[in-house]
């Protein structure tokens, strides 16, 4: 009853606010579409005196070529609308009874300009990037960075952006960004995210929208930002598509294929996107641990090949139904399935002080599992009344689930000696669930031609599912070991709520403010322990993004917001999780979140170059701690709250043309200062270091249409935690052809050519060392060809603008 009674309150609080605001003055509304009725972004709407000509107000149309106009006072007008590559257009003249008159044009036609479109030639090697108060808009489409690239590429070289060789992405120089597809979560991270995102054509994409600082309307999950990517609008009636496959060699082979199609037919607007795949990935490992026990100093080095495939089909379905003009309903369904197998060797030596103790360590970890992932989503949205009002409302359910099963073995043999070694045989059976509910509406409205207004709530309800049985084998008879194995259920509600207001201040400034507001009601059950964590919370999170336009060329945002990052399901688990006999893993069902306060000060010049400056401070920061523990000679890594983390960052983008239209390149430089302190055993741990990451990416065409990309990027050293790490730098290469006008696309691609890539990691707590040196096979050639095909004319495909954050947090 409590959390109907919170829940009852937000919803009563939008409904009032809703109406409240639903009144509003007079307005002249339309939109400009182009012979195959796609909008046309950005014509501008005169409001001309009939009798005169003369110009009395107008607008210029968003990007979907929609316009608002105040209406004007008592008299006959028409309308006047121009655009580039179009015929000027006049409507007929209509008479305006008073200001508080609404009139809805519908849609406006503008003819093609032939003569016009034959004597302009647009040809675009990097995106343009816009700056907008709350986020910045960097343009793929029609660029030749959309052509033969996947979405992948396309991200990775946006502007401070950067993504690791895990498929992790980090956003100047932070992690846990959360990527959105038309406004709607992926439900991945990682390798998953990255092989999902390598599968998708960059010709499918619009724009990417970099926010750093997102607002209210917003979940409140997530502390360095989100990455909204929008897929282009279908032009085509009728069917269109293509298909690809490619194939990847790094030492192993990988193979993917796949395709996407789209059927417009009267009212409906249908998509199927289908990828198999079947990846291969490799670990080279060195480690060298040297710890204080209670005989004195002991050194465990080991080294390590990890190896393993995954095949997994993919599909994604989704349909729009329009009901009117105004109103549409319909559904997105996301299915993906996978077999995975992991093979992971270690050589090891363990010495202390007496060589006679001196012990060779021979360990091989063999993993099988399956994993399934299931969203759907119900969504409708709506247009109220010719004020520009929308109304849009979304119901979600994803289930998730993984069942991993492992065959561990352990030999021992005294290096000094001639007595016969022994072997452990253990086993462990990890299945884990997730379901996840979610329903949201949000409501916005146009308070004037300045300002608008936006509300919305949200409720979310997850259950996790976790279980670790344990086995040790003798003779082929496997015992579960009850002392080792464990049960835990975490279940989380989240009643949200949001107001976000935005408005502009003559010609020179904009603003955007709101305010959030989240209760959570969480419960852990660890079964096995007979131990129950309980805990309930209300945040309230501000927001307040202001912009100001110096000059033609010089801009100035000004953004704070208040962000929260609750722990991932999986590490609330308190289960124990066996490495090797040296090495332990654990969860930790007290973690508390982390919370984050963001300022930064934004700059563009010349709508070309950006620099970014920001200062965030995270209470209780989650990071993973090895503690080593004498009495049993072994260190566990655990998740703790740390003290806190500080973080300055500058930014600067600076693209140059250095022949343009020929040979263009996009620098990114970062420079960071990190601070993190954590109490270990009653003494204060603190790591900080300043960090310079800087890449360049040049893009060059070639003769007979190719076109070659090089990318050399540079990481110095820097920290994480406690974890400290050493430079790193590697170079890629490719080169893109199309044939068949542009139909067929082939691209190749070198990676990390000089095998540059190598992650060195350290740390030292309690005068214990820890030292790490990995290589995860990103020395690689890659083979791509994609082949479009289309028939029929223009078509929209609608945008769906929803957000699902709990399933980022199954880390899957």
């Amino acid at each position: 009853m409590k959390k109907m009674y919170h829940f009852l309150l937000v919803m009563l609080l939008c409904s009032f606010t809703t109406n409240t605001y639903a009144q509003t003055e007079g307005m002249l509304t339309g939109t400009v579409a182009d012979e195959k009725d796609a909008g046309i972004g950005f014509a501008n709407v005169a409001v001309l005196d009939a009798a005169t000509q003369a110009v009395v107000t107008g607008a210029i149309a968003d990007m979907d070529g929609n316009f608002k106009i105040k209406t004007p006072a008592r008299g006959s007008y028409l309308l006047k609308i121009n655009s580039l590559g179009y015929v000027t257009f006049q409507t007929p003249v209509f008479e305006v009874s008073g200001t508080a008159m609404v009139k809805d044009f519908g849609k406006l036609k503008l003819g093609s300009d032939a003569q016009v479109l034959k004597e302009v030639t647009v040809q675009a090697l990097r995106p343009t990037i816009v700056n907008e108060a709350d986020k910045m808009v960097v343009s793929v489409e029609g660029t030749a960075l959309a052509t033969g690239s996947t979405a992948y590429e396309v991200l990775e070289k946006s502007p401070g952006v950067w993504v690791d060789q895990d498929g992790n992405i980090t956003l100047n120089g932070k992690g846990g960004v959360q990527i959105l597809l038309n406004g709607k979560p992926s439900y991945l991270s990682g390798k998953d995210l990255q092989n999902l995102l390598q599968g998708m054509s960059a010709e499918n994409l619009k724009d990417l929208e970099i926010i750093t600082n997102p607002s209210s309307k917003y979940d409140a999950e997530g502390t360095s930002g989100i990455i909204n990517i929008n897929l282009k609008k279908n032009e085509q009636f009728g069917l269109n598509g293509g298909v690809y496959a490619g194939y990847q060699y790094n030492q192993l082979h990988t193979y993917t294929t796949g395709g996407n199609v789209n059927l417009k037919n009267g009212k409906w607007n249908t998509s199927v996107n289908a990828d198999f795949s079947r990846r291969s990935r490799f670990r080279d490992i060195e480690t060298e641990r040297v710890v204080n026990s209670n005989t004195g100093k002991k050194s465990l080095t080991q080294d390590g090949r990890e190896e393993g495939y995954r095949v997994s089909p993919t599909l994604r379905f989704a349909t729009d139904y329009d009901l009117n003009e105004k109103h549409s309903v319909g559904i997105v369904a996301n299915l993906q399935y996978s077999e995975n197998t992991n093979s992971f060797g270690t050589r090891g030596f363990l010495r202390d002080m007496d060589a006679a103790n001196d012990t060779l360590i021979l360990s091989r970890t063999n993993a099988d599992g399956t994993y399934y992932n299931s969203t759907i989503n119900l969504h409708y949205t709506g247009k109220l009344g010719a004020t520009g009002s929308a109304l849009s409302a979304d119901v979600d359910y994803a289930t998730i689930s993984n069942d991993d099963a492992t065959n561990m073995v352990h030999s021992y043999k005294r290096i000094n000696s001639d007595e016969p070694g022994f072997t452990n045989l253990f086993g462990t059976e990890n299945p884990t669930n997730y379901n996840i509910y979610s329903a949201k509406t949000d409501f916005a409205t146009q308070l004037s031609e300045k300002s608008k207004l936006e509300l919305g709530a949200k409720i979310s309800h997850v259950i996790s599912d976790n279980e670790l049985n344990f086995y040790e084998i003798n003779d082929g008879v496997r015992t579960k070991d009850l002392g080792r194995s464990s049960h835990f259920i975490f279940t989380e509600d989240i009643l949200a709520g949001y107001i976000n207001f935005s408005t502009s201040f003559g010609e020179k400034w904009k603003l955007q403010t709101g305010l959030r507001a989240e209760q959570t009601f969480a419960e852990g059950d660890a079964k096995t322990l007979n131990k129950i964590t309980d805990r309930s919370y209300l945040n309230f999170f501000p927001s307040v993004f202001v912009q100001q336009q110096v000059s033609e060329n010089y801009q100035i945002g000004y953004k704070y917001s208040r962000r929260i990052s609750r722990p991932y399901y999986g590490h609330l688990n308190p289960f124990v999780f066996y490495i090797d006999p040296n090495t332990l893993a654990t969860g930790n069902p007290y973690l508390k979140p982390q919370y984050t306060n963001s300022f930064e000060l934004t700059q563009m010049f010349k709508q070309t170059y950006n620099l970014v400056l920001g200062y965030d401070v995270t209470k209780d920061f989650i990071g993973e701690v090895p503690v080593y523990y004498r009495e049993k000679n072994q260190t566990v890594f655990e998740r703790r709250n740390m003290d806190d983390f500080t973080n300055i960052e500058a930014t600067l983008v600076a693209p140059v043309r250095v022949l343009p239209g020929k040979w263009e390149m996009n620098n990114n430089l970062n420079l960071g200062y990190h601070h993190f302190t954590v109490k270990v055993r009653d003494v204060t741990e603190t790591t900080e270091q300043f960090n310079f990451t800087a890449q360049s990416s040049h893009n060059v065409s070639l003769p007979k249409g190719m076109r070659l990309e090089v990318t050399g990027t540079y990481q110095g050293p820097g920290v994480y935690g406690l974890f400290e790490f050493q430079d790193q730098w590697w170079i890629d290469a490719g080169l893109k052809r199309s044939f068949l006008d542009d139909k067929l696309t082939m691209t190749m691609n070198v990676t990390d050519i000089f095998k540059s890539r190598q992650l060195k990691l350290n740390t030292m707590i309690d005068g214990n060392s820890n030292k790490i040196e990995q290589y995860h096979g990103m020395r690689s050639v890659r083979l791509h060809l994609r082949y479009n095909f289309n028939k029929g004319k223009a078509f929209e495909s609608k945008k769906r603008n929803v957000n699902l954050e709990e399933l980022n947090r199954t880390g899957n």
